[in-house]
Parts: structure tokens; sequence; C-alpha cells
């Protein structure tokens, strides 16, 4: 969820420099992302998401998922991306279970860098594979 087009656009590019072929879906806004992912069945990879948005901020948007069972049990990792990180909004963001808080690096290959650990990260961690 990255409501900047900038960093969609940067985001995108390293997507594509790392050769990952999931489709990357971008939202303008909390409430546009919650409102996907409760009405398609697909199963993200991964959620990578901006503390603040409009509408329906990073944390508001976590609790909503933590809180929609039917959501809660696909077990989609997590994360936020933000261009701070306040220690109360780095509490805060664990307290929702969270699976990770990071700072936009402020270069592409910074960026590259840490979504490549990201992504390879995950494709090794095992999670239950809930099936409705």
């Amino acid at each position: 969820m990255e409501d900047d087009a900038d960093d969609q656009e940067f985001f995108s590019e390293v997507f594509k420099e790392l050769n990952y072929k999931n489709e990357i879906i971008f939202f303008n806004d909390g409430q546009e992302a919650l409102n996907y992912l409760i009405g398609n069945t697909i199963e993200p990879f991964i959620v990578i998401s901006d503390i603040n948005m409009p509408k329906l901020n990073g944390l508001e948007l976590r609790k909503q998922i933590h809180e929609n069972e039917s959501l809660r049990l696909k077990t989609i990792p997590y994360l936020f991306f933000t261009t701070s990180a306040a220690q109360e909004a780095v509490i805060e963001a664990y307290s929702k279970s969270i699976q990770g808080f990071f700072i936009k690096p402020s270069s592409f290959e910074g960026l590259k860098s840490t979504i490549k650990t990201i992504v390879e990260y995950w494709q090794k961690c095992e999670s239950p594979n809930y099936v409705e």
C-alpha cells in the first residue's frame, strides 16, 4: 500500500530488476486496500504498507485485517515501509502483530537490497496453509 507515485515507480522498478513475477498492486489509501483484500479470494504473497496513508492509515489497516477472521487466517505477512520510525510507532506496529518494520532506503540500490532480503526470507519461511 503505497500512495506516493514516485515510491510506486521505485518499487515497480526494483521488482522488475529483481525479476520477481508477482503482480504488484498499489493502492492510494488504506480503505481501498482493505476493500480489495476483503473483496477478492486472492492470497497476496506479502503486504508492504506505509504508515501514513489517507482514509485508513497503515496501523488502522493492519488492525482491520487482523480483526477480519478470513484475512487473518490467510497469514499474509504484513510489513511497514515508512520514511521515519518514531519508537512509539514501532511499538504500536508490533503490538498489531506485524512481521517487520523498515525505513525506506533513500537510494535505489538500498531499496533493492532490502526488498531482496525481505522476499528471500518470506520465500523460505513456512506458514500455515489455510484453505477456506
